[in-house]
């Protein structure tokens, strides 16, 4: 029997992206490719939720062009649910949204860092080993305190906060692991100077994408959503 993944899809790909590379959901099932999954995707960006956490054997949150702290009418069921997808123990990774919104939905600050944008590769510490490894990141946003009971597992000098474990089922990141080098660097280009600051984004383009842990932080979600592997 498979294991059923629901996705929480948070936003919506416009134009050139969504055509080339599909929507959010997709960039994470072609991560995973290799497990023999079955999704359920939830557009809760356009008010369709899950009924219960039991709906799906492990969820994934996507990413999102929106701010968890905008004014949008899905924005507190989605809180809601979160807070019953960490009580129920099911299997959850939150990404970059999804990170945020665990966090605000547990009570942590989200909002703009001041530091402003990480775009691009990015590298990070594993808090509990020292080990450093290089993800993909894309945002401003930034959890900006630890939410209570938590344990932040991933930290860089411009992310304090940037992997929060929950509970040995649910964990959340704020760099991109589903994203490939030629989304992100299309991502930049697309938004260079529109989203990010034109400087901002020629130096991220300028900087090798590899070697990287993309393939290997895959492995891990993948575990988590087995229930066989932690971070």
């Amino acid at each position: 029997m498979s294991t059923k993944i629901g996705i929480l899809q948070t936003g919506n790909l416009d134009g050139y992206l969504g055509e080339t590379y599909g929507q959010y959901p997709q960039l994470f099932i072609d991560l995973l490719a290799s497990e023999p999954f079955e999704y359920q995707i939830y557009e809760v960006v356009n008010g369709e939720f899950p009924k219960s956490p039991m709906d799906c054997d492990g969820w994934i949150i996507t990413g999102s062009k929106h701010g968890v702290y905008e004014d949008h009418d899905w924005i507190k069921p989605l809180e809601e649910f979160c807070r019953k997808l960490i009580k129920s123990k099911q299997p959850t990774v939150g990404i970059c949204f999804g990170h945020q919104i665990l966090a605000q939905a547990m009570g942590a600050k989200v909002g703009k860092f001041e530091g402003g944008w990480s775009v691009g590769l990015n590298e990070y510490e594993l808090t509990e080993t020292g080990e450093k490894v290089r993800l993909i990141a894309f945002h401003q946003d930034q959890v900006l305190e630890q939410p209570e009971d938590t344990d932040i597992f991933m930290s860089s000098d411009f992310c304090e906060i940037a992997g929060l474990r929950y509970s040995p089922t649910c964990y959340s990141v704020q760099p991109h692991p589903e994203h490939t080098i030629s989304f992100n660097t299309d991502l930049i280009k697309i938004r260079r100077g529109k989203v990010v600051p034109e400087d901002v984004a020629d130096s991220a383009l300028l900087k090798p994408y590899e070697p990287n842990d993309q393939a290997r932080f895959g492995e891990m979600m993948a575990g988590v959503l087995n229930g066989k592997l932690s971070p």
